[in-house]
């Protein structure tokens, strides 16, 4: 894995910098990075996720082609902690920090193409001050290019995925067609990309009900159903699937940038991503006339079984998105001084989900209801200055601002595919907002020692929360809550002779909880779980040594962490009374603690032509003390393994083939807070996985690229809550100029 700079030498300092444009600013974190032209060689990317995933210790729960959630998981953090790392694309910010979860509140990687990537840097941990507190797992920064001349490309691309489980067997297609064009004339540049994906998805959810002890009176009998355990141990019979998504995306960009006198630049772009998805159920029951069975009272092997009539309805749904975002940044380059501003806005211009209200209405125009997020978003601004202070220091300050919105409102319908809103059934809204500032001094205390020593203070507000809920009744105006808090930062770097070197790194950093935590009202049947306004930001200080030798040929690296999380804000899936649907909850958990090492490699060469890079991660995720809910105390993290690795080799044949072959393992890791989840291999199970990867590529005359592959080219079958998918062949060939 190359670094930002072009490669060193053994004694050259590995200096990282972070960013798309020349900000001079050097983090003192862990980095990992790869360039477009490894990723296209390695790595089938057909989202922009995709680069991300045999980065050390990463993990992107993506379920399908066309996934608009796809959380990241970290180190220390597991796929239902969205907020606990960063995104940004060109320093415009992708995570949606409406929540912390794995449903809305995943990054918004759709709003970048795969076709626009110029590199992604990985710093681990939240070590720099110029980072909010959501950087605790870390920062995924995605440059994209700008073009120098004139230049374009195309690219196709065609998957197959087999899947069978179940009563499930069938291929699952996906294709894509993408484009760029740009050039630069004086100092104008301009850049424009397209993007089309069209996916089939397997079932993302398994509908189940629990096995009752009643034998069965006369009556109605099936047949099809699974005879299954439920994560908990519990008999349970497998009766049908969901979530079959049919998605179609598009993502369309436009980006300037024009070169001004005295090392001014001006940075403009605009975004928009559709998507329409459909998703539909099968039930896997018959009756005697060979009859589809999707409610009511039946006979299952002898059992009396009652099925609800909503038992299918929540994998029935349509969505209809329209999200846009802007960004634009001035800055000013010269010897010895620089300075940047950069604003962002993301629109939820349309985000509309129509849910089946029952069995009965499946097929047809039944009642059902809308849930509607238009007007969600939000709003940054970032101003950063940097200065050569002395020979020996560096300061770099800066200033933060960032609004977000939550609008969550369900209606009532009489026609859930097409029908106008009725009645308001329930609402959720809220504000939050952050005013930071920030200072980061680099001080060459000898020519091989240097510190990095900085500080964020952080000014937090939540606002404007209502929650309503027509039945059960509800009616809520939450409080304003305001907090605020410094996150002091500190390292020290030796860059030894011979390409060695060594960092010891600590921080504190403070997350604020999202507006969703706090204001996300949840309903079920009588019952309704009122917010709580007052969750309190959770407080994580995190240290890590480093150790790593740098040449010409790779890396190799040893880094031990450890994070210490009070007040940490945990959600665990979990039946509220009354419902056998799960649902997140969110509260402070006392204390959490994990220490770990990490071992990532890169060799060139290794034998001829040949590459290999890979790592492996050890953790102990521990909650140590929750008196809110003492079983949990000593249980694991929910959804963060112990053990993770990956490993990638690639032949390159010769000058224009190359071929990979990698792997991605994790161990087990529970989906509870207590860990109560104990049978890993069934629908809403955690448990672990090796899946294989290959990719061949071929460059061919006149600019062409012909590449095949295959994703967990095993057929290997595994839970992450939800079925991942079988294995995946994929085609494309690309054309540039």
């Amino acid at each position: 894995m190359q670094m930002i700079h072009a490669p060193m030498t053994a004694q050259e300092p590995a200096i990282v910098v972070v960013g798309s444009r020349e900000d001079a600013h050097q983090a003192p974190n862990t980095t990992e990075s790869k360039t477009a032209e490894e990723l296209r060689q390695t790595t089938n990317v057909r989202n922009t996720e995709d680069a991300l995933r045999y980065f050390p210790s990463l993990l992107v729960r993506k379920r399908h082609i066309g996934d608009t959630q796809a959380p990241l998981a970290t180190r220390t953090s597991g796929v239902g902690a969205s907020a606990r790392s960063l995104i940004y694309s060109d320093g415009v910010l992708l995570s949606a920090l409406i929540g912390n979860n794995n449903s809305f509140a995943s990054p918004r990687w759709g709003m970048v193409s795969p076709e626009e990537i110029d590199r992604v840097d990985v710093l681990y941990g939240p070590f720099s001050a110029r980072y909010p507190g959501n950087a605790i797992g870390g920062v995924v920064e995605i440059s994209t290019r700008m073009p120098g001349h004139l230049q374009g490309s195309v690219t196709v691309a065609g998957n197959r995925q087999h899947f069978d489980q179940y009563g499930t067997d069938g291929n699952y297609p996906a294709y894509q067609i993408a484009g760029t064009v740009g050039d630069k004339a004086g100092p104008l540049s301009w850049f424009l990309s397209a993007n089309h994906v069209d996916s089939k998805s397997q079932p993302l959810a398994y509908i189940t009900v629990a096995q009752s002890p009643t034998s069965a009176t006369p009556g109605r009998a099936v047949t099809g159903a699974f005879d299954r355990l439920s994560r908990t141990g519990s008999p349970i019979f497998v009766i049908g699937a969901g979530g079959f998504e049919r998605q179609r995306q598009d993502n369309f960009k436009a980006k300037m940038a024009l070169d001004l006198a005295s090392g001014f630049k001006v940075r403009w772009q605009s975004a928009v991503f559709l998507n329409d998805t459909n998703s539909h159920a099968r039930t896997y029951l018959t009756d005697a006339g060979g009859n589809d069975v999707l409610s009511g009272v039946v006979n299952i092997g002898g059992r009396n079984i009652s099925i609800p009539a909503t038992a299918f309805s929540n994998q029935v749904y349509r969505f209809d998105e329209r999200h846009w975002m802007h960004s634009a940044s001035i800055e000013q380059a010269a010897p010895g001084f620089f300075w940047s501003l950069t604003g962002s806005i993301y629109d939820y211009g349309k985000s509309e989900q129509r849910i089946v209200g029952s069995a009965a209405a499946i097929g047809t125009n039944g009642a059902g209801s809308v849930v509607r997020m238009n007007g969600t978003g939000w709003r940054t601004l970032d101003l950063h200055g940097y200065a050569h202070a002395t020979g020996a220091h560096q300061v770099h300050v800066g200033a933060h601002y960032d609004g977000f919105t939550l609008k969550n409102a369900r209606f009532a319908t009489a026609d859930w595919k097409s029908g106008e809103r009725g009645a308001l059934t329930q609402l959720s809204r809220g504000h939050t907002r952050t005013f930071a500032i920030w200072a980061e001094d680099q001080w060459s205390l000898a020519p091989s020692l240097m510190a990095t020593i900085g500080a964020r203070y952080e000014w937090w507000k939540a606002y404007g929360g209502r929650n309503f809920s027509m039945a059960p009744v509800l009616a809520v105006e939450q409080p304003e809550v305001i907090s605020s808090g410094l996150s002091p930062k500190a390292s020290l770097r030796w860059q030894g002779t011979r390409g060695w070197s060594a960092t010891l790194s600590a921080a504190r950093a403070i997350r604020f909880p999202t507006v969703s935590e706090l204001y996300q009202a949840i309903a079920t049947g009588p019952t309704i779980t009122v917010p709580n306004p007052n969750l309190r930001p959770e407080k994580a200080n995190s240290a890590e040594l480093a150790v790593e030798h740098r040449s010409n040929g790779g890396h190799i690296r040893l880094s031990l962490f450890r994070e210490v999380v009070r007040d940490a804000l945990l959600s665990q899936s979990a039946p509220l009374p009354g419902s056998t649907q799960l649902f997140n909850y969110v509260q402070n958990v006392g204390k959490t603690r994990t220490n770990g090492l990490e071992a990532s490699f890169e060799r060139r060469d290794l034998l001829p032509r040949f590459d290999v890079s890979g790592s492996f991660t050890l953790t102990d995720p521990t909650i140590v003390s929750d008196p809110a809910f003492r079983a949990a105390e000593g249980k694991n993290i929910p959804q963060v393994p112990r053990r993770k690795a990956t490993l990638v080799g690639t032949w390159r044949a010769t000058n224009a083939a190359s071929f990979t072959l990698a792997g991605r393992y994790a161990s087990r890791s529970y989906g509870t807070i207590d860990n109560s989840d104990v049978v890993a291999h069934t629908y809403q199970g955690f448990e672990p996985y090796l899946v294989l990867d290959a990719r061949a590529v071929v460059k061919l005359p006149r600019n062409l690229q012909f590449a095949v592959g295959a994703e967990n080219f095993t057929d290997k079958r595994y839970f992450l809550f939800h079925p991942f998918p079988g294995r995946t062949l994929t085609a494309e060939v690309g054309w540039r100029f």
